[in-house]
């Protein structure tokens, strides 16, 4: 979750950064484009032959164009090739002045020229490099149609130039920016991994001997009752039970985590075996199931699974030997489950407690898995020493 943050975080300042660097380019366009007309206005009368006032209209359309050069170069040069075609054959020019354009004119349509190799789709690249080559071939004055020529080609030839260049580097940090990700997801797959191992090597071969241990015990102690039997084949299903949850964790945990929601997970389908496992353990439970358990979602059967699965061996581990009430209702549009467990035996809670530590995170837990599905869970410490775990659910998880 920190790592996410800090991800968030930094693509938010990025975004900032870039937003203000964009912001002042515009401010900075504005004031070019202010200083052009500026020079353009005053400057007009010395080129061409224009009453005064359709002076600032024409110096408008020969350095306003330069405003679209960083929101839509294309239509700005559209405007600009435009203006510098019809100027000339509409207002003669002055005596001693052979150029068609005034100076900041040109400067205008190169500058465009050059945003639209950089920025505009190729095909209107090549409409705006043959147009802008035959408009200066055909309306400079003697040969300098051909020095201009070559001198757009290089303008245009210039600006692909960069435009490749900060695609590749575009495409280069996009592929950078992959390898960190898988390099991100490989150290957590091993860090997975790792976990896995752990659990493996310090719960599985536990639990494993621990079945062995309770599923051999009739062949190896002789003289052994009945209930003897059935309490050690409890304590092997028990363990048996156990050791598919790790071994389903295990492969979660070692997997890429596109196949995790394939692992099975119990629900409410498991939630009899639950509570008849947990009578065979020694656990005196009762129960009551309302209700269809059908309209209940995965996500829902599985929280009430593990609050009930939690509530019972909090039961067996504080309250040794106390009757268990499990009331469970399957109603709509709200699911419920209920239990609640007299006070402990206390021989039974002495002899347990030596060997039994906690870090008191069980009701916590229920509560936030509660709280995942839309859920609310609320205990209750009854006065003759009994406890109470209640919780509502919405049929369909939120």
């Amino acid at each position: 979750m920190t790592c996410v943050s800090t991800v968030e975080g930094v693509k938010t300042k990025t975004r900032i950064r870039r937003a203000a660097e964009g912001q002042w380019l515009n401010v900075a366009i504005v004031v070019v484009t202010a200083i052009l007309f500026a020079v353009a206005w005053p400057t007009l009368q010395l080129t061409h032959q224009v009453s005064p006032p359709i002076q600032p209209f024409v110096a408008a359309l020969a350095t306003f164009p330069f405003l679209l050069i960083r929101s839509n170069p294309a239509l700005a040069w559209a405007i600009s090739a435009i203006s510098a075609l019809v100027i000339p054959r509409v207002f003669a020019l002055q005596d001693g002045y052979d150029y068609p354009w005034q100076v900041v004119h040109i400067l205008v349509m190169l500058a465009l020229l050059a945003a639209v190799s950089m920025r505009a789709a190729i095909p209107v690249v090549g409409v705006a490099w043959i147009s802008t080559v035959l408009l200066f071939l055909a309306d400079t004055p003697g040969t300098n149609g051909r020095g201009w020529a070559v001198g757009l080609t290089a303008i245009v030839v210039f600006g692909l130039l960069i435009r490749w260049l900060v695609l590749s580097r575009r495409q280069l940090a996009q592929q950078e920016e992959l390898s960190e990700l898988e390099r991100t997801r490989r150290t957590i797959l091993e860090e997975k991994a790792r976990i896995a191992r752990d659990l493996h090597d310090v719960v599985a071969h536990h639990m494993s001997m621990v079945v062995v241990q309770a599923q051999s015990a009739p062949y190896r102690i002789a003289g052994m009752s009945d209930e003897t039997r059935a309490e050690f084949e409890s304590i092997g299903a028990a363990g048996r039970a156990a050791l598919n949850e790790v071994r389903g964790l295990l492969g979660v945990l070692r997997s890429d985590g596109q196949v995790a929601e394939h692992a099975p997970q119990p629900g409410v389908k498991q939630i009899s075996e639950l509570l008849e496992g947990s009578r065979r353990a020694g656990i005196p439970v009762s129960w009551h199931v309302d209700g269809d358990p059908r309209h209940v979602s995965e996500s829902v059967g599985l929280v009430m699974y593990r609050i009930l699965q939690e509530s019972l061996a909090n039961t067996a581990r504080h309250a040794a030997g106390a009757a268990v009430e499990v009331k469970i209702a399957y109603e709509t549009p709200i699911a419920s489950v209920s239990i609640v467990n007299g006070p402990p035996r206390r021989s039974l809670v002495s002899a347990l407690t030596r060997h039994e530590s906690t870090g008191g995170n069980g009701i916590i837990g229920m509560r936030e898995r509660a709280q995942a599905v839309g859920g609310v869970l609320s205990t209750h410490l009854h006065d003759n020493g009994g406890f109470e775990v209640h919780a509502e659910f919405p049929v369909a998880s939120a």
